[in-house]
Formats: C-alpha cells, sequence, structure tokens
C-alpha cells in the first residue's frame, strides 16, 4: 500500500500492513492458525523455506496475521524491518541475546523496567558480559562509559515507572561513536509521541501489550529497525521460538487501529491528572514529563510529540498510604498493566520491579509509597473527581 508511507500516524494506524494480508474479499485481517503451510511444487516450498520467495512454511517462523502486524509496528516505526515476539520481556531477552557474548560490555541506565533491570543484574553478569548501570539523565557520564568500550547501549524513554527521560539524539552519537548498537526502549511513548529511529537509535523495542494493543487482552512484543540487524534477531527467535501467537497478532492489530486516538487522549489526561495530584497534600511528589518542573522536561519536549499516558506519585505514609488509596479508587484498575483503554494504578513493588528486593528499589529511586498510574481514555471529570473522592476519605499520614 504505496500511499501509507507519506500517510498520517492515525490513517496509518489503520491501514499499515493490512492489505497484503487480506483474503476472500474480507476488509480485515483474517486470524490464519494453521500451523503449516503445504506446497505442491518442491522447488517453490524450497524457494520459500530459505528465503527466496515470499511465503510461510511453519507458524514458529512465519504466519501471515502475525506478518501484518509486524509491517503494521515497522511502518508506524519508520524501519525497514520488524520482527515479533510472544511477550515484550521476549523481545527484550531475545534481542539481548543475540547480540550479547561473553566478553562484550552493556552500557544502560538504572531506571529500566524491572524485568530488564534483572537482565542486566542477574542474567548477563552470569553469562560474563559486564553491564555498567548510569544515573538516568547524567549525560556526562554514560558518555564516559560508552567511550570506554560498548557494544550494546540500551535505553528507555520514558523509563517505567519514574517516567525519567534520556536524550535520545545525544546518547545514540555517544554509542555511534563507540561503535554500539543502540537500542531503545520505546513501549512508555509509542509511535505515535516517539519514533526513536529517527533520533538515531538501531533497534527500537515494544512491549506491544501495552498501549500497541491497548484493551489488555494479548501478550506480545515487538523490535524494528534496519533489516541487516533484525535479521538474525528473527533468526534467534524462529530457533528460541518466544513467538506470537496468530490470535494475540489480530488483537494487537485490532487494537492499533485506534492507536493514535487512544494515545492522544491519554496524553491529554495524563497531563491534567499530574497537574491536579499537585493539589493534594498526601501527595509527595508527581511525576511527569510534560509538568515544566520535571528535571528532563525541556528533553521530552524537544524530541517527544507527546509527553504520553503514564505518571507516577509518591503519597505520604508509604506502603500503608498506597494500601489505604487504592482501594477507594473506582475508575481504575489496580493491576500490574498499563497502557490500556481503563485507567491502571499500581505501586511498583507490585508492577513493573515486583521481582527486585526493596533495597534494590530504593538505589533505583523508587520508594515504597510510589504509585504508577496509567491514564486511560475516559472523561476526565470523572478520573478527578475518584481522585478527589479517594484522597478525601484517605487516613493522615506524617512521614519520619
Amino acid at each position: 500500500m504505496i500511499f501509507v508511507k507519506e500517510a498520517k500516524m492515525s490513517t496509518k494506524s489503520i491501514w499499515a500492513g493490512e492489505k497484503e494480508q487480506l483474503a476472500f474479499g474480507a476488509t480485515q485481517v483474517p486470524v490464519v492458525h494453521s500451523v503449516s503451510f503445504g506446497y505442491d511444487d518442491m522447488d517453490e516450498w524450497y524457494d520459500v523455506a530459505v528465503g527466496a520467495k515470499p511465503g510461510h512454511i511453519y507458524g514458529r517462523n512465519t504466519n501471515p496475521t502475525v506478518q501484518a502486524f509486524e509491517d503494521k509496528i515497522r511502518i508506524l516505526e519508520g524501519a525497514e524491518a520488524a520482527t515479533s515476539f510472544s511477550t515484550g520481556m521476549a523481545a527484550i531477552s531475545n534481542t539481548l541475546s543475540t547480540y550479547l557474548f561473553p566478553g562484550d560490555r552493556v552500557v544502560s541506565i538504572k531506571d529500566t523496567y524491572g524485568g530488564t533491570n534483572k537482565i542486566f543484574t542477574e542474567f548477563l553478569p552470569k553469562q560474563q558480559v559486564e553491564v555498567v548501570l548510569c544515573e538516568t539523565g547524567d549525560h556526562e557520564l554514560i558518555e564516559e562509559e560508552i567511550a570506554k568500550g560498548c557494544k550494546v547501549l540500551y535505553l528507555e524513554s520514558p523509563t517505567n515507572p519514574t517516567v525519567k527521560i534520556t536524550d535520545i539524539k545525544r546518547m545514540a552519537e555517544a554509542g555511534k561513536t563507540a561503535g554500539a548498537l543502540v537500542i531503545v526502549d520505546n513501549t512508555f511513548a509509542t509511535p505515535v509521541n516517539q519514533n526513536p529511529l529517527e533520533l538515531g537509535a538501531d533497534l527500537v523495542i515494544h512491549s506491544a501489550t501495552k498501549f500497541l494493543g491497548g484493551h489488555a487482552d494479548a501478550l506480545g512484543g515487538a523490535v524494528c529497525g534496519r533489516k541487516e540487524l533484525i535479521e538474525p534477531i528473527y533468526h534467534y527467535r524462529e530457533i528460541n521460538g518466544a513467538t506470537l501467537d496468530p490470535m494475540a497478532a489480530y488483537l494487537l492489530l485490532r487494537g492499533m487501529k485506534t492507536l493514535k486516538l487512544r494515545v492522544d487522549q491519554q496524553n491529554k489526561n495524563a497531563a491534567a491528572i499530574a497537574e491536579y495530584l499537585k493539589s493534594f497534600d498526601e501527595v509527595e511528589a508527581v511525576f511527569y514529563p510534560g509538568l515544566p518542573e520535571h528535571p528532563h522536561h525541556q528533553t521530552a519536549k524537544e524530541q517527544m510529540r507527546g509527553f504520553g499516558g503514564m505518571l507516577s506519585f509518591s503519597v505520604k505514609g508509604g506502603v500503608a498510604g498506597v494500601r489505604d488509596l487504592l482501594p477507594k479508587l473506582n475508575y481504575a484498575n489496580r493491576a500490574a498493566n498499563l497502557g490500556s483503554v481503563e485507567t491502571v494504578v499500581g505501586p511498583s513493588r507490585t508492577t513493573s520491579h515486583v521481582e527486585c528486593t526493596p533495597e534494590e528499589r530504593a538505589a533505583m529511586g523508587i520508594p515504597e509509597g510510589l504509585i504508577r498510574y496509567s491514564a486511560g481514555i475516559e472523561d476526565i471529570e470523572d478520573l478527578k473527581a475518584d481522585l478527589a473522592q479517594a484522597f478525601q476519605s484517605m487516613k493522615t499520614y506524617v512521614n519520619p
């Protein structure tokens, strides 16, 4: 579909990657559950099997429904190629495993998602990969560590859950100078708000489970970039088997049709909620890159088209305050998810960093009283009123 390349984001979200997979006059991409794909012509079968001709041979490798999802996210990110995974963590772990070997050195930031942090602190060191985690936002320190030697530079911006921002363009330039592969997790921003490849990144990763799907009903992940970089990742995935299920791919495709509409509304709601939370005495701090007082606001303003639907805030009383407040909310799911049409809330100790100890969370600057707030697409006045009644009935806490 040639016109999609120059189309706007909302049009791409609907049309990109789908026409090539339609069949029988259908206007929607079918869910192809077949595990295998048959050929009467042995030569054609061979050509498809070795990649000389387009087609499919086995579901662990490729699938028409999955391909439509891959094509859509590839186009939304402005990438040459993309491959998909069963989950977002599969996308992250498979990509790192493809490009990191014993003796290599990876530089990243302390504020990555908890699962990613565990790969850096627990799994990669066991494989004799040197891991250096820098303070997020300390660009000079990150540049110094990159210059010492770096096979992979891994960034996440905005971060989960403290929504810190990294200057992707500046870090990508430093990474390229050192010969590093620059990878950016773009889950929180989505292609609507940010395109890391345009800022110099080599690969962009998504947990498609979150904003891309947008309805909390399908797990998935994706990596986008240049063809020569994606092919080894795809090969690692097809052999190791973290394949995206066709039904999940269909649900993600359906959700992505409204991506621009949803994210635009979530941007607005999150900005309004972040400002509103500042008015409550029970709130110690609010973290949202759209707030002028956010330490990385200017960087976010320069590299993002919107500040995102994610924010976090800390309440007085720590864990006790969290236990008191969250059950009182009516228009919020208390769950370990984000990016859905419904507002979703939860403390990092049971969501993003449940795998970490309190000491590990503290080292990453995540207080036990921190609440992650994923703004949905509800009416903003209803969300505000819901917060107001919850805070009004909250006990009084005094921190030491």
